[in-house]
């Protein structure tokens, strides 16, 4: 090779090193950015394809830490990397609360100790695992024409199958006022829904052309076309569970359409909203995420009054109930159910139905002869009110159709009790639409000591606004 040749092979070589060295730089400082930034994908409205296996990666402890008002943004990202920590995510609903990772391989106990001796911290917890509230023993004059509303003793008993006669919500005479409307939206925060079943296809709730796409900050863009998937942070929510279709199918199966059953709500907007994965296990920080999608999302018009939480754990998550409040100074009712331990929650508390929080409702579970079921957790104090949760016959998957008996099936017969109510009153605030559901129960002497109002949940009498306490 001549030199001449040679001088250009030359610089051409040193540029290529440079460039190799210019992007492993931008690549060190990506990694050690303050936060994680991530660009979700949309997936089309259809059953998810199997996932490419992806190689698994070390898991690294995440705590929620809330720092105290007052601490900047340049103090906590300062904090964050003197102890080799990032931050994953940001709760806008609740202020000063992140989600921290941290990266040095301490567990989770080491990360809030560290976090908790800081005075810039107001507290630092675990996210907790969360499991649905549904039994183990048991999975088994205006009328709907739905096949199947005969066996629906919950909405409608008149004794069958050993039942008793009226021991029902009475929700033949709340459809004499209204059978709902489609202006309500009731987020059912579960397993995700089965959309295209044939009975609820027609009242799961689609965003509106006006109101925009959900942006998180950290998250990123999603099409939400029909609600939210915080498990995979993508706008796919369908279940692959089963437990929140059948929860969306008591609230607003649709009625009078000849398929199958009824839910409270004949008509009614179902926004499904997926945090637990298709065994049925969840995190609080899933919780949260789903939760902040839903005040975001009210907050840009979409008329969501209430969120329907089958599902629980003995741990107490302070960010947890943080967003819990956050939802209420929105104008959102979150029912919640209240155990299937068989234990007093006055003594031994189960969240989120054990936060004293003025939006929150906790719903035990009755049998078809209005006697608490031997799973459901009572409480006089801290569980409100009960309603059918045995036998429960509600939509499934595969668009099929199933009985299964919990808190969790009780707990959306009351969210769908208070959607009839908003759709025949859509004025009320949510303070004026829980004293309305506690104040108009059947009163039973079976409850008397076992939850605060003493009663079962009554539709028609809540419509009527026959309610005080």
């Amino acid at each position: 090779m001549t030199r001449n040749n040679f001088l250009p092979h030359a610089a051409l070589a040193l540029v290529l090193i440079l460039v190799a060295a210019f992007a492993g730089q931008v690549r060190n400082w990506q990694r050690h950015s303050w936060v994680k930034k991530r660009v979700l994908t949309t997936v089309p409205l259809k059953a998810a394809a199997p996932r490419q296996a992806e190689q698994p990666r070390a898991r690294q402890a995440e705590v929620f830490v809330r720092f105290r008002p007052g601490v900047s943004e340049e103090k906590i990202r300062s904090i964050t990397e003197h102890l080799h920590d990032v931050i994953e995510d940001e709760t806008e609903a609740v202020s000063g609360l992140s989600l921290i990772e941290d990266e040095d391989g301490k567990n989770a106990e080491a990360v809030i100790a560290e976090y908790s001796a800081l005075p810039e911290v107001e507290y630092a917890e675990k996210v907790y695992t969360i499991q649905l509230e549904e039994a183990r023993d048991s999975f088994a004059p205006v009328l709907p024409n739905d096949p199947k509303f005969s066996e629906q003793w919950a909405l409608a008993n008149d004794g069958q199958n050993g039942g008793t006669r009226g021991a029902d919500i009475s929700a033949v005479g709340a459809w004499a006022t209204t059978t709902g409307n489609n202006k309500v939206v009731v987020a059912v925060l579960d397993s995700g829904v089965d959309y295209t079943h044939p009975d609820l296809v027609k009242n799961i709730w689609k965003r509106p052309e006006n109101i925009k796409e959900y942006e998180d900050r950290n998250l990123g863009l999603v099409d939400d076309v029909h609600g939210y998937n915080a498990l995979d942070n993508d706008a796919d929510p369908m279940d692959q569970n089963g437990h929140g279709t059948h929860c969306a199918g008591i609230i607003g199966a649709e009625g009078g359409n000849n398929e199958g059953i009824t839910g409270v709500n004949w008509t009614v907007q179902i926004m499904p909203l997926k945090f637990m994965d298709a065994n049925g296990s969840g995190t609080t920080k899933d919780a949260i995420e789903a939760i902040n999608y839903v005040i975001d999302r009210r907050k840009a018009g979409v008329n969501v009054r209430i969120i329907s939480a089958s599902w629980g754990s003995t741990q107490k998550s302070r960010a947890l109930e943080d967003v819990i409040k956050k939802a209420y100074d929105e104008g959102i009712l979150f029912v919640a159910a209240s155990g299937n331990a068989s234990v007093d929650n006055d003594k031994s508390p189960h969240y989120p139905s054990s936060y004293n929080v003025g939006n929150v409702i906790s719903v035990a579970a009755l049998d078809r002869n209005d006697q608490l079921t031997s799973f459901s957790n009572y409480g006089v104090k801290t569980v409100h009110i009960g309603a059918p949760g045995k036998d429960i016959l509600s939509t499934w998957l595969d668009h099929e159709f199933r009985t299964a008996s919990g808190t969790s099936m009780a707990t959306p017969v009351v969210a769908g009790v208070a959607a009839l109510v908003l759709a025949n009153d859509p004025k009320l605030t949510v303070d004026e639409l829980r004293r309305n559901l506690l104040g108009s129960v059947d009163k039973l002497p079976g409850l008397k000591t076992k939850v605060a109002t003493g009663g079962r949940v009554n539709a028609a009498k809540a419509v009527g606004g026959q309610w005080k306490l």
